[in-house]
């Protein structure tokens, strides 16, 4: 377990540029963008960054390996945090849209953490290691918005450039945790046999419902997630500090999970854990369409909503890794990624002018037909994983 905690250690570092971004990034693009249906453009465009990076940082791990990849797009993660706070100085949209795009193809690397970290241990404890990793993400919600936060009025420049200078400080710490990275076990990386055609991976119900799993997760969490700070202080009138709670209180809700869903994936197994966390998103667009828009409301449902995604984005990822061969992991797990960050990058564009035109009621109930369908392929994949008995017949 030592490599995992290292990646845990990185993550915690790594995956502070999108927390920070998600944090402040609505608040400076409001002020920065043309029109208010922009001001979610940079955090929608890392994630646009995330799925376009997510099938070429794959193959590049393919061709140099995990760590190579992973310390070179740490140090990319620095250049877009200095990005960041030079745009957020000069009052440049365009340069703060491009540098939310270089922190989301970092985020593409970041990603292929959780995976790198199943193959330190055995196929069992793949949902451990996978929680284990996402509790450096834990780490980041607690610290990247308060350290933001501290430092946005840092050296006297315009708000908020501080909290991107400070952030690429902490990606370069990420960089130097890699460098301690070690490589995984020769069993985790053999191929027994030739690895078959991708469309033949894709096919396996429970390939499908393991990335419609990180769709639904994902896509849900984004379009809600993004749209909250915009819902909650700007057209509220909520102050800056009350929106930083209620992001940091769904960081910890996303991450604090990752304390017990590794056994209990273990213990209750995928279907019920997809179900579990599909109910928790249920009741936060219950709460949040129909009971009111007061910090509490906000609080509670952004809570329950970081919990839903972390049932069930972990337990689609342990099941994805039973679904291809050693041979087929990087290709396999690109195509995940790319779909899932795909659809989420579209969610999150969809955000910003959801919330400004919609309202905040049913801009949570557009979420409604993806947990049903994705309620849909939970059962769908318990029927086609039955064992199949040959009928007896009696004399």
């Amino acid at each position: 377990m030592r490599d995992v905690w290292i990646l845990a250690l990185a993550q915690a570092c790594a995956a502070s540029g999108t927390i920070v971004l998600v944090t402040f990034g609505g608040i400076v693009g409001t002020e920065l963008a043309p029109s208010p249906a922009f001001a979610t453009l940079p955090l929608s465009l890392s994630v646009l960054g995330v799925a376009m990076t997510s099938i070429p940082a794959a193959l590049l791990m393919q061709r140099v390996g995990r760590k190579p990849a992973f310390i070179g797009s740490a140090v990319m993660a620095v250049v877009a945090s200095l990005l960041c706070a030079v745009s957020v100085a000069t009052a440049s949209f365009a340069g703060l849209c491009v540098a939310g795009v270089l922190l989301g193809a970092n985020m593409a690397f970041v990603q292929q953490y959780r995976f790198a970290a199943a193959e330190f241990v055995e196929e069992r404890d793949a949902g451990r290691a996978v929680s284990t990793v996402m509790l450096g993400t834990l780490t980041a919600a607690i610290v990247a918005p308060e350290l933001g936060n501290r430092a946005r009025l840092l050296g006297g420049w315009p708000e908020f450039t501080g909290s991107f200078v400070a952030l690429a400080g902490v990606c370069a710490l990420a960089a130097l945790v890699l460098t301690a990275l070690g490589r995984p076990p020769v069993r985790a990386v053999a191929a027994v046999h030739a690895a078959r055609p991708l469309a033949v991976v894709a096919r396996q119900p429970a390939f499908v419902t393991a990335v419609l799993a990180g769709v639904t997760s994902f896509a849900v969490m984004s379009f809600i997630m993004t749209a909250t700070p915009i819902s909650m202080h700007v057209v509220d009138g909520l102050p800056v500090d009350d929106t930083k709670s209620v992001i940091s209180l769904h960081l910890l809700g996303m991450y604090v999970p990752s304390l017990a869903s590794g056994w209990l994936i273990r213990t209750l197994g995928v279907r019920a854990m997809m179900l579990a966390g599909l109910s928790l998103m249920g009741v936060c667009v219950g709460i949040s369409a129909f009971v009111g828009q007061h910090f509490v409301h906000y609080a509670a449902a952004l809570v329950l909503l970081g919990m839903g995604w972390n049932f069930l984005f972990v337990a689609g990822t342990t099941l994805l890794t039973t679904s291809y061969a050693p041979s087929e992991r990087y290709r396999a797990q690109g195509l995940n990624d790319f779909v899932v960050f795909g659809t989420q990058a579209v969610a999150s564009l969809a955000a910003g002018p959801a919330v400004t035109r919609l309202g905040w009621p049913s801009l949570n109930l557009a979420s409604v037909p993806l947990l049903v369908l994705m309620a849909a392929a939970v059962v769908w994949f318990g029927l086609a994983s039955r064992p199949r008995t040959r009928a007896v017949v009696g004399p």
